[in-house]
């Protein structure tokens, strides 16, 4: 595992209950890729591999689209090693939910 991403899609609404459901349907994309994964109240953190990661990304904004959002800004955060691996999901915030 050489990457670990974080992102956020907001949809331009002002409907909460709209962007909840819009966040949904990204979120479970995000759960039915395979990838290890970790929701949090702002932001989904997925691990594995940067070429992968990079394509659900892509797939998430696309999600949103079909799942009825017409704009939306995404926030991604990026940790990329090539030449070795990222600290995993459970050594940053296992400590933290005991």
């Amino acid at each position: 595992m050489n990457a670990s991403v974080a992102i956020q899609v907001l949809p331009s609404t002002t409907d909460e209950d709209e962007v909840i459901r819009i966040v949904d349907e990204v979120i479970d994309y995000i759960k039915s890729t395979g990838y290890s994964y970790y929701v949090g109240p702002c932001e989904t953190s997925i691990e594995g591999d940067y070429d992968g990661l990079m394509e659900i990304v892509k797939n998430c904004q696309i999600v949103a689209a079909k799942a009825g959002c017409s704009a939306m800004n995404t926030y991604v955060k990026i940790s990329y090693k090539p030449e070795g691996e990222v600290l995993t999901i459970e050594k940053k915030v296992t400590k933290h939910h005991k």
